[in-house]
């Protein structure tokens, strides 16, 4: 699991599949990986279904929290994405 984590440490996008590839498992074998260090805290997944909290104006609020000020449809295909805490 060391090496999952200093793969997403490294700021690089990778797919499951694409990290199973690089640590020579599987693809299922990350996903447990990936649920065990979510469930002892040490990443998170990443959400972006932001709610819109400004009215559709945008003024004063962060693109964090208002789906105003992202382009429609922006999470669309980005997948599951998580960080380490």
């Amino acid at each position: 699991m060391r090496e999952l984590l200093e793969l997403l440490r490294d700021g690089n996008s990778r797919t499951i599949e694409q990290l199973a590839a690089e640590l020579h498992t599987t693809s299922e074998d990350i996903g447990r990986q990936l649920d065990f260090l979510e469930r002892v805290g040490a990443i998170r997944k990443v959400s972006f279904s932001a709610q819109k909290s400004c009215g559709g104006s945008c003024t004063g609020c962060s693109a964090a929290e208002c789906k105003g000020c992202m382009p429609e449809n922006a999470s669309q295909n980005m997948g599951e994405v998580w960080e380490v805490v």
